[in-house]
């Protein structure tokens, strides 16, 4: 049951935040909200880099350097297909993790420098929030931004 319920998250995620990723190009990725704003471009990469880094708390080893949490907008996501290219591995890791382990793996407690103690589950939803939290900033910026 668990397994279904979190399939189907997964793929919620990927669909209601797509309608608005979908939308990224290198042609508006150095758009922003305002001058002290982030670039789409570079949210996407934060996307992706921490989609792939977060995996880290399931066992899985990263395969893409940080350059953007705790960072400043240095033209780091200037390469969109590349950070698509992540975000489409980033689900599919997690697709697999999901498919692969069982409920008491998503049931134990791990230690996270930002929430403490809490269930690998509860850094999957996570996960899916912090997507929604910046693709609804991308949107944001699509539609008001410049």
């Amino acid at each position: 049951m668990m397994k279904n319920l979190m399939l189907d998250m997964l793929l919620q995620s990927q669909i209601s935040n797509g309608v608005t990723l979908k939308k990224v190009s290198n042609e508006n990725a150095q758009m922003k909200l305002n001058s002290a704003s982030n670039s789409v471009g570079f949210i996407y990469r934060h996307i992706a880099e921490t989609l792939n880094m977060f995996t880290f708390f399931f066992g899985l080893q990263p395969e893409v350097a940080n350059t953007t949490m705790g960072q400043l907008d240095n033209g780091q996501g200037s390469n969109t297909d590349e950070s698509s290219m992540l975000i489409n591995k980033g689900f599919e890791k997690l697709n697999k993790l999901i498919e692969e382990k069982p409920e008491q793996f998503w049931l134990e407690e791990i230690e996270t420098p930002f929430f403490g103690k809490v269930s690998r589950f509860r850094i999957f939803s996570h996960i899916l929030y912090h997507n929604s939290h910046h693709s609804g900033q991308i949107a944001a910026i699509l539609s008001k931004g410049k």
